[in-house]
């Protein structure tokens, strides 16, 4: 890779927008498959999400002027994107309704299905992470879950945005969702509403 395509977590900006590559929900779904919540027949479209490669997505990404990257995996959405806040200096206005959950993430969440990680990410974000009282606490759970083989998050310019997406969707990536905004602010404060 030549050193001038090497994206990394320190880049984003006030203004880029972010985009999320795979629903969220893997750490609860596999949880609930450990606890006889769910049958392995009933994880099709999770396990389908975690064996997609996050290839399509990196390569999407190479035209599109991204500012910064990440992985989601076993610090969850927030504890990642706090991880790329802190790295560029910024804040971010997460979106909770525009995050894509896997089917039956939120069910299983209700039912209790937590893994232990998605507790200690949401512990050990507790100073950086703002939530609107509108946001409930199974959602809250969901942007905290700590995924395997999760997408990638990643910042881009506001005028990039739908090059981004629509290359996303060319190389079907499990999702292309928009999710909220890089602001100023603290380094590594998130807002959610």
């Amino acid at each position: 890779v030549h050193p001038d395509r090497i994206v990394t977590n320190a880049g984003a900006r006030a203004g880029d927008v972010l985009v999320l590559t795979k629903p969220i929900g893997t750490g609860v779904l596999t949880t609930a498959l450990k606890r006889d919540l769910l049958s392995e027949a009933e994880l099709g479209e999770a396990v389908a999400v975690m064996t997609t490669l996050n290839a399509g997505a990196a390569h999407a990404m190479a035209g599109a002027g991204v500012h910064a990257a990440t992985d989601v995996t076993g610090f969850g959405l927030l504890g990642h994107l706090h991880t790329l806040l802190a790295a560029s200096g910024v804040a971010a206005e997460v979106a909770a309704r525009a995050v894509p959950f896997l089917p039956r993430a939120r069910e299983m969440a209700e039912r209790g299905a937590i893994p232990g990680g998605t507790t200690r990410n949401l512990e050990s974000l507790a100073a950086a992470v703002g939530f609107d009282p509108g946001v409930d606490a199974v959602t809250r759970v969901l942007l905290g879950d700590a995924q395997t083989s999760g997408g990638l998050l990643i910042a881009v310019p506001a005028d990039r945005r739908d090059a981004l997406v629509a290359a996303l969707v060319r190389e079907h990536t499990p999702a292309a969702a928009v999710i909220g905004r890089v602001v100023p602010g603290p380094a590594g404060r998130i807002s959610v509403a």
